[in-house]
C-alpha cells in the first residue's frame, strides 16, 4: 500500500479545511468513513491519496425530523441502521428496501450514506490498472467499448466510458428527490439528487458535481409518503451480493383510480440513477394498465444503446419497468429477503 498523510478532524470545518493548502484544494485528498470502497481502491492501486481524511469523529451520524416534514440522514449513518431506522421503514419504505437489496449485512453495518453516495464504479476495467480506463487515467482510452461490457451502461454513456453506478440507494433517492447537503471551505450549499452525480462526457473520471474538498454532511428526504405504493426491484447475475444488471425504483400515488405523482428511476443502466420526466408524466392522472406500463417503459429507454454483450440489458429493463410499475400498483412491493421476483 502506498505512503500517505492521515489526519482525523473533529469538526467539519475542520475537515475541509485539511483538505486544502492555502486557497488551494489538495487534488489527492480523500475522506475516508466506513471504508469499504475507498480502501479496496487503495489495496487495487487505483487510489493514489497523498492525505486520506479520516471524519469518523464527525457529528454527522444522526436521523433527524425537518422543520418541513421531511427527514435528514446524517452522512455518517450506517446504510444499516438508515435501512432500521423507523421512521425511514414507516415513511420511505422505498429507501429502506433498496439498502437492503444492496451489498451483505456486513458491509451495510460498515458503509455510510455519504460514501454511499460517492462509491465508484465496479467497472471490471477500472479495477485492472493494467488496462485502459479513461475514469481511472484520463486520455487512455475505455476498454470495455469493444471488450467484456456485460454489466455496462446503456444509457447517457460516451464514446469515453459506458461505465454504470453500483449503488441501489441511490436510485431510490432519486426517485424521492432528495436533496444533498454538502460543505466546503467556501461554505455549505445545497445539491438537488437529480443534479449530484455526472454522465460521463468527456470527463468521466468526474463522477460528481462535489468541488474539490467539499464534503457531504447529511442527505434531506422531503416530506411526503410513499408508503402504500411503492417497490425496488433489483435483476442481478445471483440471488444475493451482486451488483444490479438492472434495478428500478417506483413511487406512487393512487386516487380514485388515477395514478398520481409517479416517480420512477433505473440503476445498473447508466452512470447515474436515470429518471426521465416524460415517462412519469405520461402515466400521472391515467389508469394503470400493462399497455401504459410498456409505454412508460419504452420512453424510460428511448435512446438506448447496447455495446454487444449487454444488448439484452434493453429488453430486461422494458420489462422490470413495467412489472414494478405492477407491483407498486397493487402495492405487493419486492421482498428484500425472499429475493424470488414476485
Amino acid at each position: 500500500m502506498i505512503r500517505f498523510d492521515y489526519q482525523r478532524p473533529d469538526d467539519v470545518a475542520s475537515a475541509t479545511r485539511a483538505a486544502h493548502v492555502g486557497a488551494a484544494p489538495l487534488p489527492e485528498v480523500r475522506f475516508l468513513a466506513g471504508g469499504t470502497n475507498l480502501i479496496d481502491l487503495i489495496k487495487e492501486n487505483v487510489e493514489r491519496p497523498t492525505t486520506v481524511i479520516d471524519i469518523n469523529r464527525l457529528p454527522l451520524a444522526q436521523i433527524s425530523a425537518l422543520p418541513d416534514g421531511g427527514l435528514r440522514l446524517g452522512a455518517l449513518v450506517s446504510n444499516a441502521d438508515t435501512a432500521d431506522h423507523a421512521e425511514v421503514k414507516a415513511r420511505y419504505p422505498l429507501l429502506a428496501s433498496a439498502i437492503l437489496a444492496g451489498a451483505s449485512p456486513q458491509l451495510r453495518n460498515a458503509a455510510t450514506n455519504g460514501g454511499n453516495l460517492n462509491q465508484r464504479t465496479r467497472c471490471y476495467y477500472f479495477y485492472d490498472t493494467a488496462t485502459p480506463c479513461n475514469k481511472r487515467e484520463p486520455g487512455a482510452g475505455c476498454g470495455a467499448i469493444g471488450g467484456v461490457n456485460r454489466i455496462h451502461a446503456i444509457l447517457g454513456a460516451s464514446s469515453d466510458c459506458i461505465a454504470t453506478h453500483p449503488s441501489d440507494m441511490c436510485v431510490a433517492l432519486a426517485a424521492l428527490d432528495a436533496v444533498v447537503n454538502v460543505s466546503g471551505p467556501d461554505g455549505e450549499r445545497q445539491i438537488p439528487f437529480a443534479d449530484y452525480h455526472r454522465l460521463p462526457g468527456n470527463e468521466p473520471w468526474r463522477d460528481n458535481h462535489l468541488q474539490q474538498g467539499e464534503l457531504v454532511t447529511s442527505i434531506d428526504l422531503p416530506p411526503g409518503d410513499f408508503s402504500g405504493h411503492y417497490t425496488y426491484l433489483k435483476l442481478r447475475e445471483r440471488l444475493s451480493y451482486a451488483f444490479a444488471l438492472v434495478s428500478v425504483a417506483v413511487a406512487l400515488k393512487i386516487e380514485d383510480g388515477k395514478l398520481l405523482d409517479v416517480r420512477i428511476a433505473l440503476g445498473g443502466v447508466a452512470h447515474k440513477p436515470w429518471r426521465v420526466a416524460a415517462a412519469e408524466a405520461l402515466l400521472n392522472g391515467q389508469a394503470a394498465s400493462p399497455e401504459l406500463f410498456q409505454q412508460a417503459a419504452a420512453r424510460m429507454l428511448d435512446g438506448a444503446v447496447g455495446q454487444g454483450a449487454n444488448d439484452f440489458k434493453i429488453e430486461l429493463a422494458r420489462r422490470a419497468i413495467a412489472r414494478a410499475l405492477a407491483q407498486a400498483v397493487a402495492a405487493t412491493p419486492q421482498s428484500q429477503s425472499d429475493k424470488r421476483i414476485a
